[in-house]
């Protein structure tokens, strides 16, 4: 049974490394870490503002409008608009705001194509790519600029927030709480790795195209910006709000779609390069690598191995471990029956999602096995 309990602790480690020893590790290094104080930037930057649409005409006119609003010098913010060959009524609504560029691709193309077309006609230092289906906070744009007074940032990540209106609200809403805490360790050690692509700001001359048939564009950006020796900052005083997925069925399509493109930037990045960078591969490995690589299979593995250690073992702590599994399980399945309600219980709502995370992370997998996945993805319906 010793190679059995042996394999059960490390993987038991990896798992409580990844999700929670990671960021104990980077709190304490980051505070020995003295982060220069951001100035506000004189004179004020010229920012392009890019919006990359498809089929948003439910809600381009709220982006719009909240665009207006945003507290920065109209004189120096431009914003460009990629319409990737919609076929509602978007492009009827981009047209009646004449103070927007609007570029139009004839059919669709995805994202990543909509955000290489835009990026050549960028003539500004700082270029914020946004989201349309998001609404930013008025001060958004002046607090991401501002990190760019230190010539060795090299993009900002902004948070993400959740309308909490419904238990898919809650649950998505927890779930980036805790993941906009992670980006503000990774930022305070060294580098977001992963700036969500609701918010996020890149110096332009950076930027280098990427091929079309990326999945996950903005974490790509994030791994361009870092390769090049920058590091990506994080100003959680900038967010993007979103609504929920609408049903968890559209959830899951979602997070599949992510995990596939989890799997297929593994395939793409090049490890040479990253094992360059010390940090940022300590980073990238306990963030990203253990989660997507190693956790979804690792946590099946812990409840088939406790079964059989406290079946066998004489040791009781085998059988402490199995009944904390089983109350965690118990309480996924009542957070999982009431999320199908469009209910939550913080007890139960977080136990389930995170084992509704890794399920996805292992039916990404499938789908990056058989290339069931491509940028033309069916979009989540949202509240």
């Amino acid at each position: 049974m010793s190679v059995v309990s042996f394999i059960f602790w490390v993987l038991l480690a990896s798992v409580f490394y990844s999700y929670i020893g990671y960021g104990l590790v980077a709190l304490l290094l980051g505070k020995a870490r003295r982060l220069p104080k951001q100035k506000e930037p004189s004179p004020i930057p010229p920012v392009t503002l890019v919006i990359a649409a498809y089929n948003e005409g439910k809600i381009l006119a709220q982006k719009l409008e909240n665009t207006a609003a945003l507290q920065y010098p109209t004189d120096r913010l431009t914003v460009l608009v990629v319409d990737d060959g919609s076929d509602d009524n978007s492009v009827a609504i981009l047209q009646q705001y004449p103070g927007i560029r609007l570029i139009q691709h004839l059919e669709r193309r995805g994202k990543i194509a909509a955000l290489n077309t835009a990026m050549e006609q960028v003539q500004t230092p700082i270029v914020v790519f946004s989201d349309a289906n998001s609404l930013l906070n008025p001060e958004s744009i002046a607090m991401l600029v501002r990190h760019f007074s230190d010539e060795h940032i090299g993009a900002v990540a902004g948070e993400k927030k959740i309308a909490h209106t419904s238990g898919m609200g809650d649950a998505e809403g927890w779930y980036w709480k805790y993941e906009s805490y992670m980006k503000k360790l990774d930022a305070s050690l060294y580098t977001v790795l992963g700036a969500t692509g609701e918010l996020f700001a890149l110096r332009t001359h950076l930027f280098q195209p990427i091929s079309e048939d990326v999945i996950l564009d903005d974490l790509m950006l994030s791994l361009q910006v870092s390769l090049q020796g920058y590091a990506i900052a994080y100003e959680p005083g900038a967010y993007a709000l979103e609504s929920p997925s609408n049903t968890l069925a559209d959830e899951e399509r979602r997070k599949v779609r992510i995990a596939t493109g989890a799997y297929q930037s593994l395939r793409k990045l090049s490890m040479n390069s990253m094992l360059k960078k010390p940090v940022l591969a300590f980073q990238f490995f306990s963030r990203r690598w253990l989660r997507w690589v190693l956790c979804p299979f690792a946590i099946v593995l812990l409840l088939v191995l406790n079964i059989v250690l406290a079946v066998y073992s004489e040791h009781a702590v085998y059988d402490y471990l199995l009944l904390a599994q089983a109350l965690f399980y118990g309480a996924a399945l009542i957070g999982w029956l009431l999320i199908r309600q469009n209910r939550s219980f913080i007890i139960t709502t977080i136990p389930f999602y995170f084992l509704f995370m890794n399920f996805c992370m292992l039916k990404g997998l499938q789908h990056f096995w058989w290339d069931k996945q491509n940028v033309l993805w069916s979009k989540a319906e949202r509240q």
